[in-house]
């Protein structure tokens, strides 16, 4: 397999999957929250009875307009690989999503990620969905280790660069198709996790999803 380039909650905005599709890149990243029975698309999170949305040091308005992920979906004209990145230890996200999908007859690979791997597990029995376990820490880590050994393998993983080395990619693909590793975004980071042998990456970064693709081809 060619080495995917993976762009980074570039499918939270339709400026951003506009401008990921224009790059070229091979998949597009969304976060995807539950709220209010509503499927939204955002990397901010609610702040609960608070009239904002956050992160870290970003602030938001509860009333502004949020993208819904039919609203992601219908606008996409590029017939997109997404990647479908579950917040939040609820497994009725990933019913949602289910249902949704079939509801709205999407026929095509989504991939569906997260580190709450029961809502991805609720997925899974889509034909065309593609479930990617998330490891994000040393405790996580462990835990994927268990699944790959004694559990319903994935299509894939999604693990943090930190954690990985050569031998534990080489390990981790006798188990599963897609190995992705996060966060690249400068190009010695990319030629450290190109050396070990990951075959997908994660990155924010316009030039460093372009290398990518260059190097693909």
């Amino acid at each position: 397999m060619a080495v995917l380039a993976i762009a980074h909650r570039a499918g939270n905005t339709l400026a951003g999957l506009h401008a990921a599709n224009e790059l070229g890149v091979d998949v597009i990243e969304c976060d995807v929250h539950t709220y209010r029975g509503r499927l939204e698309v955002r990397h901010l999170k609610t702040a609960g009875p608070l009239p904002f949305l956050w992160d870290s040091w970003e602030l938001r308005s509860a009333s502004a307009p949020r993208l819904g992920l039919h609203e992601l979906f219908e606008a996409d004209q590029h017939g997109t690989l997404f990647m479908l990145d579950l917040k939040g230890p609820w497994t009725w996200a990933g019913r949602d999503v289910a249902r949704m999908l079939h509801a709205g007859g999407h026929h095509r690979p989504v991939l569906a990620c997260g580190r709450w791997w029961p809502s991805i597990d609720a997925m899974a029995h889509l034909p065309y969905v593609l479930p990617v376990l998330s490891a994000r820490n040393r405790f996580e880590w462990a835990r994927l280790q268990r699944r790959l050994r004694h559990g319903p393998r994935p299509y894939g993983v999604s693990v943090h660069r930190a954690l990985l080395d050569r031998p534990r990619v080489t390990e981790l693909l006798r188990h599963v198709e897609l190995v992705m590793t996060w966060p690249v975004n400068d190009l010695d980071t990319l030629d450290a996790v190109l050396e070990i042998g990951v075959n997908g990456v994660i990155s924010d970064e316009e030039h460093v999803l372009t290398e990518v693709r260059a190097r693909a081809h």
